[in-house]
């Protein structure tokens, strides 16, 4: 069974995760990436999870259980980190159905019942402070990540149950929800104020979708209603009611967190506000705070509300949305969880509206700054997402500037691997019209249509390198359903066939192409996307990125790395001229790790350094000596793969020449 196959539909979402499907990469780019995550990717996470002396996130469990005995270490939302990677092994056994895997996770689900109190409450930190009796600390700290800790739990257990049709961590999760639901009743305020990073508001969704018991949907609907009673600030977005705001601000992966849990109460209730809020919501990050990557949150540490003259009411914010058009480069944060949470929210907001600008959104955070979170060989991991990075620079940051094995904060690696492990599931959705397809690649999906007829597709394809796709209809026989194929944003030139015929629909750009005709056996549908590389250039409120290119094909976002340059030539002396040619090519040691892989080859410029700045903050116009260069540009996820180097997505324009 795939593991978004939940027993009912969202009666207000257009589009549905097509139910009792099999969907799975074939060959190419995500069968590549998928493949590293089977093999690489989850028994190492494994490896790290359950070793001691690295993460504890096992031992919390263990000694929860009252199998071992010390205290808790890592942070506090460390089970959910464990939960996650649980989740993305489930993603892969729907695929494999390793029978080890299996056994595997019967085993440490043994363990998480043997850690679960009577009432349903599960959080290893309090759970061990009550067995080491240093008092119990149980809802008491906001920053405690209860039910973060349990909204991954829940997205977890309705994944393992659909995927193997077992009960044994679907009852504890009923458990823990049954829980909140109570605690809901009896203590709004604090349950409330404990909402940080609301990744409960999915879980509880997750979990009414897969029972239909009423009292879950009750309770998704009171955790927004609850936000009320808070009066905190914009680091966890309780400063306004949810209905009241206007601009996305605050911490970004609670932010993200937050608008996709909403988005899916939204789906199941139909109501309006919150739909108008998460489009006034949407609008505000796409079109004043969103990286050309797809990154969300581009401070370190920020102040909201930003300048208000009532000091006493500014809050720090961490790793925050920021102003509009406040965009930097070198101390970029975009967390690599905070990118997820765009493709979570995007992912919801496509389903319910059907509309291609936020299938867009979902593809370039996923191919650009979702996957840089991650190393080719799937075992080394950024917290951070940074569009520049200098050897050389005179502070330093809070995390590592080259990806690492373990990262004290480990949310982000195994919520690459479980997004990784399950971006097969956004290739396909289904409406009461017939089937979408959003995510390109080389694979084959077994589908079932409302009317309960199936429909087999193949697809061929060399996205996201060649813009030809080629979809095959498979066992049906005169069936008619309506096929839609999304022409993404970027796609100035396409063109459509069936059968060879060109289909004679028009083509534009950020829709999806309607097919509708009766479909048999054999039929082959053709979409050709031209796939030029462009310059881009930023809106000019952006400080930093004026008189910059950044380079794109199709919906790989480009950058420039030392280690690609000639010997003497430094990275902050190269300029590309608008008029510049780019052309394809492969790198061998990236093509080793990525098959398939395409770099850029293009002109450049290197403008010779005349004299040193130290010491200088400012000095008259110099007019060194320019000459031309050849640079290899790579896509941006795949930087840092070939050992330390520096790195930019935005080149200076270079100076017009005579």
């Amino acid at each position: 069974m795939n593991s978004n196959a939940f027993k009912i539909r969202s009666p207000f979402a257009k589009l549905h995760a097509p139910t009792g499907a099999k969907v799975r990469w074939m060959d190419g780019f995500w069968a590549e990436w998928f493949a590293t995550c089977r093999d690489v990717m989850i028994p190492n996470m494994w490896r790290l999870l359950d070793d001691d002396d690295i993460s504890h996130a096992y031992a919390n469990f263990k000694i929860a259980a009252g199998l071992e005995e010390g205290l808790h270490q890592g942070p506090k939302w460390h089970d959910g980190d464990f939960y996650k990677w649980f989740e993305a092994a489930c993603h892969v056994l729907a695929i494999t159905r390793d029978e080890s895997l299996d056994r595997q996770l019967d085993v440490i689900i043994e363990m998480i019942g043997k850690v679960q109190r009577e009432d349903g409450y599960i959080h290893t930190p309090a759970i061990i402070a009550a067995r080491n009796e240093v008092g119990e600390s149980r809802f008491q700290e906001r920053l405690h990540f209860e039910t973060y800790n349990m909204g991954h739990l829940m997205t977890a257990a309705c994944v393992h149950h659909a995927v193997t049709g077992k009960s044994n961590l679907f009852e504890i999760a009923k458990k823990a929800t049954d829980f909140l639901y109570r605690f809901y009743k009896t203590a709004a305020p604090e349950l409330a104020r404990n909402a940080i990073c609301p990744s409960h508001y999915m879980g509880v969704v997750d979990m009414y979708r897969t029972t239909g018991e009423p009292r879950y949907l009750e309770l998704a609907k009171n955790l927004v209603e609850i936000r009320n009673l808070v009066h905190g600030g914009d680091d966890n977005q309780d400063r306004l009611p949810f209905r009241e705001q206007e601009t996305a601000v605050g911490h970004a992966v609670r932010a993200n967190y937050l608008y996709a849990g909403v988005a899916d109460i939204y789906a199941e209730t139909g109501d309006p506000s919150l739909l108008q809020t998460l489009q006034r919501l949407w609008d505000s990050v796409v079109s004043t705070k969103l990286y050309i990557t797809g990154g969300c949150g581009a401070l370190y540490d920020g102040a909201s509300p930003d300048g208000s003259p009532q000091q006493d009411q500014i809050t720090r914010v961490h790793q925050a949305y920021g102003r509009e058009y406040q965009l930097p480069n070198l101390t970029a944060y975009n967390e690599t969880c905070a990118n997820i949470g765009n493709v979570l929210w995007n992912w919801r907001m496509l389903n319910i509206t059907g509309e291609a600008k936020y299938a867009d959104i979902l593809e370039l955070s996923l191919y650009n700054s979702v996957l840089a979170g991650i190393s080719l060989d799937g075992r080394r991991f950024f917290y951070t997402n940074t569009l520049r990075n200098l050897k050389d620079m005179p502070f330093e940051l809070r995390w590592p500037r080259s990806r690492e094995e373990y990262i004290s904060c480990f949310c982000c690696p195994p919520n690459v691997v479980r997004t990784i492990a399950h971006a097969h599931d956004y290739a396909y959705s289904i409406s009461d019209d017939g089937i979408w397809a959003n995510l390109y690649g080389s694979s084959e999906a077994h589908l079932r249509l409302p009317t309960g007829d199936r429909v087999n597709l193949s697809q061929e394809t060399n996205y996201p390198w060649d813009g030809n796709i080629r979809i095959q209809i498979k066992d049906v026989e005169a069936l008619k359903f309506d096929l839609f194929l999304r022409i993404p944003g970027w796609a100035e030139q396409a063109e459509l066939f069936v059968n060879g015929e060109p289909a004679g629909i028009p083509l534009q750009p950020q829709s999806y192409a309607r097919v509708t005709r009766t479909w048999s056996s054999g039929d082959v549908v053709d979409l050709r996307i031209a796939m030029p590389a462009v310059l881009i250039e930023a809106n000019p409120l952006v400080e930093e990125t004026r008189n910059h290119l950044a380079v794109k094909r199709g919906p790989i976002v480009y950058c420039l790395e030392s280690i690609d340059l000639p010997a003497g030539v430094d990275l902050m002396d190269v300029t590309i001229s608008p008029e510049i040619t780019l052309a394809t090519a492969e790198d061998s040691k990236l093509s080793s790790l990525l098959p398939g892989l395409t770099t850029l080859k293009s002109k450049a410029y290197f403008t010779e350094p005349s004299g040193s700045w130290h010491g200088q903050l400012y000095r008259p116009v110099q007019h060194p000596k320019t000459t031309p260069i050849d640079v290899q540009l790579i896509p941006y996820f795949a930087w840092d793969n070939r050992g330390f180097s520096e790195m930019t997505v935005w080149i200076p324009a270079a100076i017009s020449r005579r």
